[in-house]
Order: C-alpha cells, then sequence, then structure tokens
C-alpha cells in the first residue's frame, strides 16, 4: 500500500488546490505516481471545472476523482443539505482511496479546514483515521497563509490533526507575496516555533495562473517533497 498524503489548510482561500497540483508535480518528478482525491468539491455546476481540473491543468494530465460535486460555495455537509444531496459514506470514501493507494501516491485534498465535514458528521481527520486503520500510511500538509493571524491557525490546525494521532509533515505558505510585508517574513521563521513542525514550501503568489510549464519548472524551488 502506496502511503497516502492528506492536505488541508488553515482556511478556505489559503492555496490548497495550487499546493496540491504542486506535490503531484514533485511526487511524479521523483518517479512517483500521483493521484488525487477530492472527496467533495462544492461551488461548482456539474459542467463547471472544479478543483481536479485546476491540479491537471496546473500538474498535466493525471489519474483522480471526486467523491461529490455540490452547487452552493459552502460546507459539503451544508451545500448537500441544501440541495438534497445524500453525501458518500466514510466507508465508500475510504474504499476508494484505499483502491488508488494499491497501486499510486494518493494525495487528498480536502474543503476548507481540517475540521469541515466533507460527508455527514465526518471530516478529513476521519477519513485519515479509517484509513490508517486499514494499514495504508498518512500524512498530513497544512497549508498556511503568509501574512497576519497565520501563527494561530497553522498552530491550531497543526494541532487538532496530533490530537488524532495522525502525522504532520509540514506546513506550506500557500501564497508567498512577491514583496512580503514584516509580518509574512517573521512568519516563515516563527511558524516551525509555533507549529512544531517545518515550513516545506512557499509557493509564489500567482503560481495558480503559470502555465503547465512553468509550475512544473518552478516547483522544484518551491516545496520540499514530504518523506514517506
Amino acid at each position: 500500500m502506496r502511503p497516502v498524503l492528506f492536505v488541508t489548510g488553515t482556511d478556505t482561500g489559503v492555496g490548497k488546490t495550487v499546493a496540491t497540483a504542486a506535490l503531484a508535480v514533485a511526487r511524479r518528478t521523483a518517479g512517483g505516481s500521483p493521484y488525487v482525491v477530492k472527496p467533495a468539491q462544492t461551488g461548482v455546476s456539474p459542467d463547471e471545472p472544479g478543483d481536479l481540473d485546476e491540479v491537471r491543468r496546473l500538474a498535466g494530465d493525471l489519474p483522480g476523482h471526486e467523491g461529490v460535486r455540490l452547487r452552493e460555495p459552502l460546507a459539503p455537509d451544508t451545500a448537500a443539505r441544501l440541495e438534497g444531496v445524500t453525501l458518500p459514506g466514510l466507508a465508500e470514501q475510504r474504499d476508494a482511496v484505499l483502491a488508488a493507494a494499491e497501486e499510486h501516491d494518493v494525495i487528498v485534498e480536502g474543503a476548507g479546514g481540517v475540521l469541515v465535514c466533507v460527508g455527514e458528521h465526518w471530516n478529513l481527520l476521519d477519513l485519515a483515521e479509517t484509513v490508517v486503520y486499514h494499514r495504508a500510511p498518512v500524512g498530513f500538509v497544512v497549508v498556511a497563509r503568509a501574512g497576519l493571524g497565520t501563527l494561530n491557525h497553522a498552530a491550531l490546525t497543526v494541532w487538532a490533526i496530533q490530537q488524532r494521532g495522525l502525522h504532520v509533515h509540514g506546513v506550506v505558505i500557500g501564497s508567498w507575496p512577491e514583496k512580503p510585508d514584516l509580518a509574512a517574513e517573521q512568519n516563515r521563521f516563527d511558524l516551525p516555533t509555533m507549529t512544531g513542525v517545518p515550513v516545506i514550501g512557499r509557493i509564489p503568489e500567482g503560481a495558480g495562473a503559470f502555465s503547465a510549464e512553468e509550475f512544473a519548472a518552478g516547483v522544484p524551488g518551491w516545496l520540499l517533497l514530504p518523506s514517506d
């Protein structure tokens, strides 16, 4: 069973999808076979591109799947309730991840923060726990903002993951400004102290608009691939 990497954020809009694409590029460059899972995609209609499509645009064509797609840009369980949709169960999502992990390096991108429910009454931590229970190695990457306020949010997110006995490889700053202010410059040094895990990447602001070629060329300088 290959390792399963979970990508979560300190909040919504922190750059999880771009970070997921960068991790996929890094894994493939290292000789792996990335497979991206989005358990719940919200805020898109059936014919609109979602986060998995964006990962493929940046990282190139790679296998993956969405668990469910919902129209409203809300937490998945809320969006599903408003739409009258039954979310896939925890066992169903787990089995899909484990099946992919038989042959691929699975990267699971969450929705919003780590405690947001991606199913009915279960979140990304519950999914990771049940994957571990079925003997697949699991690790987390936390994507954080660069600026003021990120220290507390990042520390709380790492703490919540570790309280469940799960491993955190490190923090990725999802959008590093071209001209960082004083808070951002100091945060990159203070994040390891506050969270107890290293900063393993800084993805430049605007990288999500790069071509696939530009993106692939930049990844080695932005990101340190988590070890298994």
